[in-house]
């Protein structure tokens, strides 16, 4: 494992030619099909650079640890409002190391997606080298920025194959005043799907509605100030049914076990899988699909749009089927877990971008195809 401290340092071994394959802490190795490349980690690019809360601007190394940003903000009443996921479980590291260069790369984003943006909606700007060995910079540290083509959005979900990354830049905002968790028991699948129509569709406005289908519970968050949360519990409460309301440090833990997906990993599964379908319609046919597979567990978020799905391993093929039954054409499935003779033979992003796009996009950035070949395509 390589490990550049400088920018100097990063841009000779880019420079060697040779494939890379970058990382963190490797928190999110496994996401993707199996690359190659002499490993190089950009933990080293570490802290915080410059952080003015005024502002809602921070920069910081790429390699710093999503928890000690985390920390930072919450000292200072600021929080990212995306709110990433954290699989390192997933791949088998422990909680609290995952790199906020890995989230961005990854485009990561958590219960707070469809409500307040995804990570690339908040990435302002960004340091590193390209596949060239040319430091490259891009964005500003200013919220708007209107100098050209918005590069972030683009790097925020290339996997680590466009460029190392050594700097971030991210606008955060303030954190809410007060949180509370509703939750409701005995609910089957299809009246969810109704609960979760009627609350979002409202002007009540929650943060977070997820389900999980084998407990029949159904959660909703709500954030705010203290008086609007109290108001719109109530309007909620009227709308969904009483249930069992939980309120600041207790509401916080019961989303930070949904943010991280901690029911579909207990025991951990052989595959995992993200599905996108259309929220209205993401309960029909799901209980069906859980029979389907063997040891089967999922987690709804998103008001219904996105479905986590664990499994152990049986007959591949036939998974595949049931879950394209499922999505009806209406969705797709990414496969964020699976063993590496898989990982290598199918296609684990979906949709796939178009390769003649792909290939201009990586010459433009990585025409050696130094980065993480292999990861987002076989043939790149």
């Amino acid at each position: 494992m390589l490990l550049p401290e400088t920018e100097s340092q990063l841009i000779d071994i880019v420079k060697s030619g040779e494939p890379l394959a970058l990382c963190g802490h490797g928190t999110k190795s496994g996401w993707g099909r199996v690359f190659e490349g002499k490993p190089v980690s950009l933990k080293k690019f570490s802290g915080i650079i410059d952080y003015t809360p005024a502002e809602l601007v921070m920069t910081v190394g790429a390699g710093t640890p999503l928890s000690q940003v985390e920390r930072a903000l919450e000292d200072a009443g600021q929080h990212l409002a995306f709110e990433p996921v954290d699989l390192g479980p997933v791949y088998g590291r422990p909680l609290d190391e995952q790199t906020i260069g890995g989230v961005i790369a990854t485009n990561l984003s958590g219960p707070r997606r469809p409500f307040a943006g995804a990570a690339r909606d908040f990435f302002l700007g960004f340091k590193g080298v390209n596949g060239s060995g040319e430091a490259i910079k891009a964005g500003a540290k200013v919220v708007k920025n209107v100098t050209g083509y918005d590069l972030p959005k683009l790097i925020a979900g290339s996997f680590g194959t466009l460029i190392a990354m050594t700097e971030v830049t991210l606008k955060v905002v303030p954190a809410p005043e007060a949180s509370v968790a509703l939750i409701l028991e005995s609910v089957e699948i299809s009246k969810a799907t109704r609960l979760f129509i009627a609350a979002l569709g409202s002007s009540i406005e929650p943060t977070g509605a997820a389900y999980l289908p084998d407990q029949q519970r159904l959660f909703f968050r709500l954030e705010g100030s203290g008086p609007s949360v109290a108001y719109r519990l109530k309007a909620l409460q009227a709308l969904v049914g009483e249930g069992e309301v939980l309120e600041g440090a207790a509401a916080r833990q019961i989303w930070q076990n949904l943010r991280n997906i901690n029911h579909v990993l207990t025991p951990k599964p052989t595959l995992l899988w993200s599905l996108s379908v259309p929220s209205a319609g993401f309960g029909e046919g799901l209980m069906s699909l859980l029979d389907k597979l063997d040891g089967a567990k999922a987690q709804v978020d998103w008001g219904g749009g996105r479905v986590w799905l664990a499994h152990s391993l049986t007959d591949f093929a036939a998974a595949v089927r049931a879950i394209h039954s499922y999505l009806k054409g209406h969705g797709h499935a990414t496969l964020l877990l699976a063993p590496d003779d898989l990982r290598r033979a199918e296609n684990v992003f979906a949709p796939e971008v178009p390769i003649a796009l792909l290939r201009k996009i990586r010459a433009a950035f990585d025409p050696g195809l130094v980065f993480n070949r292999g990861r987002l395509h076989p043939d790149l």
